[in-house]
């Protein structure tokens, strides 16, 4: 009765919406971007990938969660090198990156609609024998269907964010059934764990393995980063600014003449979050009175260089290498009421971190670097002071990035914990 009606608000929810969803497609490559296989269509190619083989089907939904499952990945493919791991998304961006980083050995596809036929038409024809889930993504249908199947669900680097915690906690009664369900949950934290079970989770199924984003590695020597290394001029203070949100933008190009005014020479990469928004970011900077150099287009260009540029990431995919090339960097979504994205990206190359006072979506990790002195939290009104500290302090930023460092080292293993979990929920679904 539950899932029912959950499918029927879900139904009247596209209807509702359907204008508005026609005209972003209209405008919008990226609402257009698997359609068909959104809407059930099995994409080609896809039943001949997992034929014969046995399967393990895993969702993550976006960009974060596909660098979060990177190393997973890998580390089962070494323990089942004769399965097949199949990726799914919901993001184009997330589709991007998911191809880039696991085919050909895995085949990469849009998850459908939460409607039980779309899913139906998915399992019948990946037939896994297990399902993990990424962080947060609790799809009714999905997870009923793999259960009747007798497919185990995992949901691994399990977290519920503090938006998301009193919504759980009001459809309590709801959410438990599906909840039930779910063979494992594999949390970040401690209390990514105590939240799971006060919203229904039975609590000899939640396990606490650590965040993979920990575990995420990025040598600093893909493509983009080496060309940027090359053409950025020698002794150049390089500030990068990532995952950067409407409004944050503004605020740090306000800041940046104060910057160049202490710092002479530094030069400024702006990464923002969402690529639709990269054509908007180029304007802005203009109309601050800033040549935008793409780095899509670096290709074709000499050393950059002079006070007057900065550059635009407007590639995907490149911002956790890019981040190597900092003296500073900056984490978005942190300056507005986002909840912040994740410090570590930086920190793992020893880099000194500036984040605003919006970090809830990693409260643990931003808490463990604000008491070992690794990040540095500001206002918005305090944004060039902090740059120009941390880029005219040298050894104390220096100092900063190895406390940054050795936080994102000491924390490393949920990899391995995560997939020695996976394995024997794998083994005891088998006896």
């Amino acid at each position: 009765m539950i899932l029912a009606v959950y499918s029927a608000l879900l139904a009247v929810a596209l209807i509702v919406g359907g204008p508005w969803w026609l005209a972003r497609m209209a405008t919008s490559g990226r609402y257009r971007a698997g359609l068909p296989g959104r809407l059930g269509r099995i994409p080609r190619g896809l039943a001949a990938a997992v034929s014969g083989r046995r399967v393990i089907w895993l969702h993550a939904v976006s960009v974060g969660e596909v660098l979060a499952a990177t190393e997973l990945v890998k580390e089962l493919r070494k323990a089942l090198p004769d399965w097949v791991i199949a990726v799914s998304t919901t993001t184009e961006t997330g589709q991007k990156l998911a191809r880039e980083r696991f085919e050909p050995q895995s085949p990469v596809f849009y998850l459908p609609l939460d409607f039980a036929g779309l899913i139906r038409r998915y399992l019948r024809v990946l037939h896994p024998e297990l399902l993990i889930l990424m962080e947060s993504e609790l799809w009714p249908n999905l997870i009923e269907g793999c259960a009747l199947r007798g497919v185990p669900v995992a949901v691994v680097n399990a977290r519920i964010s503090d938006r998301s915690l009193p919504r759980y906690l009001r459809l309590k009664k709801l959410w438990r059934p599906m909840l039930e369900r779910v063979s494992l949950f594999l949390s970040q934290s401690e209390e990514s764990r105590s939240r799971l079970v006060r919203i229904g989770a039975p609590s000899e199924r939640v396990k606490v393995s650590g965040n993979l984003k920990y575990d995420v590695k990025a040598t600093g020597q893909n493509a983009m980063t080496s060309l940027l290394r090359e053409q950025i001029s020698v002794g150049a203070k390089v500030v990068v600014a990532g995952s950067t949100l409407e409004g944050e933008e503004k605020i740090l190009l306000e800041a940046w003449p104060r910057v160049l005014d202490a710092v002479p020479g530094s030069l400024l990469v702006i990464a923002p979050r969402r690529p639709e928004r990269f054509g908007m970011v180029a304007a802005l900077i203009e109309s601050a009175g800033f040549d935008v150099v793409r780095a899509s287009e670096l290709k074709s260009r000499e050393r950059i260089e002079g006070q007057e540029c900065i550059i635009l990431l407007d590639t995907i995919g490149d911002l956790a290498s890019v981040y190597s090339l900092g003296d500073v960097a900056f984490v978005g979504g942190s300056l507005v009421t986002m909840g912040g994205h994740n410090p570590l990206e930086p920190a793992r190359f020893g880099v000194p971190v500036i984040m605003g006072t919006s970090s809830e979506n990693f409260r643990e990790i931003v808490e463990a670097m604000r008491i070992a002195d690794a990040i540095c939290i500001v206002e918005s009104s305090e944004m060039a002071k902090a740059m120009i500290h941390l880029l005219t302090s040298e050894a104390k930023a220096r100092e900063m990035g190895d406390r940054g460092r050795s936080i994102f080292a000491a924390e490393g293993g949920a990899t391995v914990r995560t997939a020695t979990s996976l394995l024997d929920l794998l083994k005891r679904k088998a006896s």
